[in-house]
């Protein structure tokens, strides 16, 4: 079997505006938590690595300067999700891409092991989506691969809608990781302190 090019889209254009600060510059061990995640896709040497970014945009694309990924600005990041999904996807279009991973930068518990077990189950299982079960038991979300054929259903969302959408939609084309820590994101100051003090 060939090699399967798998691209990277890191959504990091929100505002943040529940937390009160850029929660993409939120620092784990030392590191932001936005060049953490860029690490954490390069690691992969899977394919192209797109970053997305819109409020905030120089403080944020200043942290991950230096690494090889193409920094993109979505002009239309306060529409919501779907816009800098698509800005990332049509970055794509000359890219000869077999499947492309959604991540976000908040968060804190994705880690490698976790990103390769999503192009691993994608291999074995043979379906057009993986991804990851937490919170809730019907709630399946991002970290997320999809296969490039469904880069058309991710150019029909609209508004703050993104790839959790379409996860249910084809719900049937879905395998599923267990990832509980998922449900740990940082919205608001209660979430950011409980992760702090975790």
């Amino acid at each position: 079997m060939r090699y399967q090019a798998i691209a990277t889209i890191l959504l990091a254009a929100g505002r943040s505006s529940r937390l009160g600060q850029p929660k993409q510059l939120l620092r784990q061990a030392g590191e932001t938590l936005v060049r953490l995640m860029t690490q954490m896709a390069l690691s992969l040497n899977a394919g192209p690595v797109v970053v997305v970014v819109g409020a905030n945009e120089g403080l944020i694309r200043a942290e991950i300067a230096d690494f090889s990924v193409q920094i993109l600005q979505n002009e239309q990041w306060e529409t919501g999700m779907a816009s800098s999904l698509q800005a990332g996807l049509r970055s794509l279009a000359h890219e000869p891409v077999d499947a492309f991973l959604v991540l976000l930068t908040d968060q804190p518990h994705v880690t490698s092991d976790l990103l390769k077990q999503l192009i691993d189950t994608r291999q074995q299982s043979g379906r057009g989506i993986v991804g990851c079960q937490y919170g809730e038991p019907d709630f399946i979300g991002v970290p997320a691969l999809f296969d490039i054929g469904y880069l058309p259903a991710f150019m029909n969302l609209t508004g703050d809608t993104g790839a959790r959408k379409l996860i249910r939609q084809y719900a049937d084309d879905c395998a599923i990781i267990p990832f509980p820590l998922g449900s740990v994101d940082l919205d608001t100051p209660d979430d950011l302190a409980n992760w702090q003090n975790g």
